[in-house]
């Protein structure tokens, strides 16, 4: 789904204004009433009081639309008017005088003196400011805000938590609403999908308001966030007549003494996701293990403890490099020597990229469309600090065009740059946060390239179903705590056929 900016979002509004032949109160009233299902539908208990605070423009109007049917539908309702400006939307003050005509008027804010006393079992609609807020709010609306998160009550955003810029950094973290909950209009916001946002919108949904489709797609961006349409398109489905040949192979280089596990957790998920062969190229102290570990995987050796050779005799398809690996003396020399030999497909992760990073000249020796996976700290080593997560996105892409590379920045919602365009996946939770997580989406997205999917496809395909994994896990008596990267494999099965359904 399209990351649209704020002038976008406009813009399509007045498109569908246009081409749907409705008044913009009419789209007011749609969005709203889509608000108001969402509550009716929520396990918000219908007791609960709902304190809608408004501003005075069309966000304000949304939020004075669902009170009007909050109370229609005998919810307890008590509305407020934040009068930061005299100038108000003309369907801000449409939907205020149709509440006046219920006989019931909403209380004016003027004086930070107005707040009203709330309690933390109420719920709290914020419809202060949506996407048009430009300039930081200040003065007794700041207060306002203030009281709100200090409330404690449940706070529910309208579109966007109020004080939040879309797409562009906080200065002032007291001027913004912390959401609990944000219902978002349409198509989702960037500022959702940052890490530094994290306090302001710790959950969202979106919901489609009927905005003109056909102008949206026709829109441009350099966002967008991986769903199951999108993994659809990517998905190829296996012909009749396959054999193990027409799937690749993949080569996963990687282990030292003690790390073998890494080594282990990457090649399975290789032969998981479907690559027709995998060998695993070790330490000979790792020989054992792996084909113990994995009776599906071949093994081939380097040195007793660490790698340094690199001389395999396999014929991969793709290479997967770098897991478990170390950076001993020895293996950065020996690594250096193979990306200088090396032409065939790459997927880099841990102590590949580590080397990388104190050895920046290698990275002119990376074959185009290379994957890259770091974890923020791996990529702050290879391009330096940033100041806010909008420059880390423009870091992403530079680095991406520089390199002719995939990067997959992980996290929560990772982030996947290609040709100067960022996906974000939204599969995936915090069990992901354990031991061996990357090894085991290094040795998807590589056995998706044996497979013959693109770096992009197979890097988006890849972070979709690692993060899928752990989302099914959740729903099946997992935890958070108790899941495993192992645990990974049990679902991949139970995706395939989401997706191909």
């Amino acid at each position: 789904m399209k990351i649209i900016s704020s002038k976008q979002i406009y813009q399509a509004d007045k498109a569908t204004i246009e081409n749907k032949s409705i008044s913009s109160a009419e789209l007011m009233e749609q969005a709203a009433l889509k608000c108001f299902d969402w509550i009716v539908t929520s396990k918000i208990e219908k007791d609960k009081i709902f304190n809608i605070f408004c501003g005075i423009g069309n966000n304000g109007g949304d939020g004075l639309v669902i009170a009007r049917k909050l109370i229609k539908a005998n919810y307890k309702v008590n509305t407020f008017i934040v009068n930061f400006s005299n100038n108000r939307s003309r369907d801000f003050q449409i939907n205020f005088d149709r509440l006046i005509e219920m006989n019931n008027t909403p209380v004016e804010l003027n004086l930070i003196n107005d707040f009203p006393i709330i309690s933390e079992n109420e719920i709290i609609i914020d419809a202060i400011f949506g996407v048009g807020v430009s300039r930081l709010p200040q003065g007794f609306v700041k207060e306002i805000i203030i009281r709100m998160n200090a409330s404690n009550a449940t706070i529910i955003s309208i579109d966007l938590p109020s004080g939040l810029f879309p797409e562009s950094p906080i200065v002032d973290s007291e001027s913004v609403i912390k959401a609990e909950l944000t219902l978002t209009f349409q198509n989702p916001k960037l500022a959702f999908l940052l890490v530094e946002n994290r306090s302001f919108c710790r959950n969202w949904t979106v919901l489609d308001i009927g905005l003109d489709k056909s102008f949206i797609d026709s829109l441009k961006s350099e966002y967008e966030t991986i769903d199951l349409h999108k993994i659809r398109s990517i998905y190829r489905p296996r012909g009749k007549f396959s054999h193990k040949g027409d799937f690749g192979h993949s080569l996963i280089i990687g282990g030292s003494f003690g790390k073998i596990g890494a080594v282990v957790l990457s090649s399975k998920a290789a032969i998981k996701i479907g690559c027709g062969l995998v060998t695993s190229y070790v330490p000979k102290c790792g020989y054992e293990i792996l084909q113990t570990a994995n009776p599906e995987i071949m093994v081939e050796v380097d040195d007793e403890n660490y790698l340094q050779f690199f001389n395999f005799k396999t014929d991969p398809t793709v290479i997967g490099i770098g897991i478990g690996m170390g950076t001993h003396l020895k293996t950065k020399t020996g690594f250096g020597q193979f990306l200088k030999e090396n032409k065939k497909p790459l997927v880099l992760d841990a102590d590949a990229l580590n080397i990388l990073s104190k050895h920046r000249d290698l990275l002119e020796l990376l074959p185009v469309n290379s994957v890259l996976t770091p974890h923020p700290k791996e990529f702050e080593r290879l391009v330096g600090k940033w100041n806010n997560d909008y420059e880390k996105l423009t870091l992403l892409k530079e680095f991406s065009s520089k390199h002719e590379c995939v990067i997959i920045l992980k996290g929560m919602y990772s982030a996947i740059a290609f040709k100067n365009k960022v996906y974000f996946n939204i599969t995936g939770n915090s069990a992901l946060a354990t031991a061996g997580s990357g090894d085991v989406l290094t040795g998807i997205i590589t056995g998706l390239i044996a497979q013959n999917y693109s770096a992009i496809d197979a890097s988006l395909l890849g972070v979709y179903i690692h993060g899928r994994s752990a989302d099914i896990a959740i729903t099946k008596n997992e935890s958070s705590e108790s899941f495993t990267a192992s645990d990974c494999f049990l679902y991949f099965g139970e995706i395939f056929n989401e997706i191909k359904t």
